[in-house]
């Protein structure tokens, strides 16, 4: 039990809503989406989408790749911490290789199989070789896919389920929760790809007027405690991760007009219920604008993760609360708004505006600081306190009320297969910031090198001034087949 009081839900009612809605839609093909030239320059397995793509079928994997990349990163840590890093220690370097796929099977022509994973070979300071944790497997998705009716889909397996339409903060994207497994990158665009699909059973209708899409993922696997990257199991589908509590969604999209569809969202998530929006407006040749909002009732990022973390044994029964909250729920918004704005056919610039309100306030950082300031590492109560912001990542939730988000991408920057991307993410409350910049060079149809580099910035006092790594830096080489 979450202390959440029980609300019955109409599950009943919402497939057969779906299943009414499906059998009154005519069956009719959606305009072709126009493709951007400027990807044809691009090996098929660099592209990347940082936009949620529409439709469905043999495209809906993203397309088919595989292959074989070599990552070497090094990194630095602070050593002046206000608030003592738990042990041990982040690491200072690794070297990952990877065997990554990404491929479909036909069946016939209304069956198909698609299947997304990564093989991880990876060596580090603080991991001793030969070890069960160099050989890490994740099972991104495996499904079938059947086309019963024309444009009617039902697809059962492992699928990575995403929703929503901004960059860098997707209240709306309700599977998102425990996905991500040890990144290389701190681009959202990318973590929303390279994460752990949630078992379900969807099913999705598409027409010329939109479209509308059902998913039921049944609770398999009792919640686990917070993995680190010393304690990742080698090859196991973690579904105490994805399927540890039982969701549904119902989402559907109306072209209300040529350059407007909006997306209503609705999802019960073990026993609390979420409504959600997605709206994207073109203003302009150049600029299209867009927002993505979240609202149900719970409880505050504290007092969620102290719930998860006893329900997990992670925090004892007798543990004290370093952090005061009240633990009453109420309606909790969240609220993602910007806009993009493209240069000629190479340059694409997103801003953002974040907003959550069960996030830290002011007063609750200051809190944070001033319990965790001089205790040591092992102190039960400095644990607690990166409990918090463990949870917070663990759930890819802002731990903060507010974030602005900014993202540039260019494409074929001086010379010809020459990809430049940064962004940067910055606390208004404080000014730290997260910083990446990206390049990557596709040297041949087949070859790419890249590298990227992550800096944490601020005061000692401060959000991301206050994390214990300082900064990392990545070099890659990728052999593509």
């Amino acid at each position: 039990m979450n202390g959440r009081r029980r609300r019955r839900f109409p599950y009943a009612a919402l497939v057969g809503g779906l299943l009414s809605a499906t059998a009154s839609i005519a069956a009719e093909e959606p305009p072709a989406s126009q493709q951007n030239q400027d990807l044809e320059l691009i090996p098929p397995a660099a592209q990347q989408s940082s936009m949620p793509t529409a439709g469905h079928g043999k495209t809906a994997a993203g397309p088919q790749r595989l292959y074989v990349e070599d990552a070497v990163t090094v990194s630095s840590q602070r050593d002046d911490l206000v608030v003592a890093a738990p042990l041990p220690p982040n690491f200072n370097w690794q070297e990952r290789l990877f065997v990554d796929a990404r491929r479909q099977w036909d069946i016939d022509e209304s069956s198909h199989l698609f299947y997304s994973d990564r093989l991880n070979l990876r060596a580090e300071n603080d991991i001793s070789a030969p070890d069960h944790e160099n050989a890490i497997n994740d099972l991104r998705e495996a499904y079938i896919s059947f086309e019963p009716l024309i444009r009617t889909y039902f697809d059962l397996g492992r699928i990575n389920l995403k929703s929503g339409v901004a960059l860098g903060y997707n209240p709306t994207d309700y599977f998102k929760a425990r996905a991500v497994v040890e990144p290389l990158s701190a681009d959202p665009t990318v973590l929303r790809e390279d994460r752990l699909g949630t078992v379900m059973l969807r099913a999705e209708r598409i027409w010329q007027g939109g479209s509308v899409t059902a998913a039921i993922a049944p609770a398999l696997h009792a919640a686990s405690p917070i993995y680190t990257n010393l304690d990742l199991p080698s090859f196991d589908p973690m579904l105490d991760r994805t399927n540890a509590q039982s969701r549904m969604l119902l989402k559907g999209s109306v072209n209300i007009a040529p350059d407007f569809s909006p997306e209503l969202l609705i999802v019960r998530d073990g026993n609390v219920t979420k409504l959600g929006a997605n709206l994207t407006e073109v203003v302009g040749q150049r600029v299209v604008a867009y927002a993505e909002w979240s609202s149900s009732r719970q409880t505050s990022l504290i007092d969620d993760a102290w719930r998860f973390g006893r329900q997990t044994g992670t925090l004892p029964e007798s543990a004290p609360r370093p952090l005061s909250d009240d633990g009453h729920e109420s309606f909790v918004n969240e609220l993602a708004v910007g806009a993009s704005y493209t240069l000629g056919t190479s340059v694409t610039l997103n801003l953002e505006w974040h907003w959550n309100a069960a996030g830290f306030s002011s007063s609750d950082w200051n809190q944070w600081f001033a319990v965790g300031r001089g205790r040591s590492a092992r102190d039960p109560v400095t644990l607690e306190l990166w409990f918090i912001r463990d949870y917070a990542l663990d759930q890819q939730e802002l731990i903060g009320r507010h974030a602005i988000f900014f993202r540039a991408d260019w494409v074929d920057v001086f010379v010809p297969k020459l990809e430049l991307a940064g962004l940067v993410d910055v606390d208004p409350r404080d000014g730290s910031a997260l910083l990446q910049f990206s390049a990557d060079y596709y040297v041949a149809d087949k070859w790419t090198v890249g590298g990227l580099i992550i800096a944490y910035a601020g005061g000692r006092l401060s959000d991301f001034g206050s994390l214990p790594q300082q900064g990392s830096a990545l070099v890659k080489v990728i052999r593509y087949f």
